[in-house]
């Protein structure tokens, strides 16, 4: 597996050198000596990238930019490969979003489960509310 240079590393994360040494620093990242340089291991590197790529928890929402925020039950849910379409009811209105298979899954969507969804311009994003 090859190693790579802290600058080669920090411009795959697209951080800065300082950052990367920092994070070796800390412990956060490993690191090995290659000859009198620092380097990162290109599996280490891979690994740690998809932990700071994860999603953080959302908390709770206090304000969002959409001003159509119809709360509903989900109807309908048909997952592909790649894809979802979710059908949510919200009293009179039938929304469908079209969605990762990933974010559907994710966020545990499946007939019956309470969900919101906020509707600006054409894009439809389904949030769960908190209980």
């Amino acid at each position: 597996m090859p190693n790579l240079r802290i600058s080669e590393a920090a411009a795959l994360l697209g951080v800065s050198d300082d950052t990367v040494r920092r994070w070796v620093e800390q412990g956060r990242l490993p690191a090995v000596q290659e000859g009198g340089r620092m380097a990162v291991e290109g599996a280490e590197l891979a690994a740690f990238a998809q932990r700071l790529a994860e999603s953080p928890e959302p908390g709770t929402t206090t304000a969002a930019s959409a001003r159509n925020r119809l709360r509903g039950i989900v109807t309908r849910v048909v997952k592909d490969g790649v894809m979802a379409q979710v059908e949510l009811q919200a009293g009179p209105f039938r929304v469908v979003s079209l969605m990762s298979r990933e974010a559907a899954d994710e966020l545990g969507l499946e007939p019956g489960v309470i969900a919101v969804a906020s509707i600006k311009s054409t894009h439809v994003v389904v949030e769960i509310p908190e209980s």
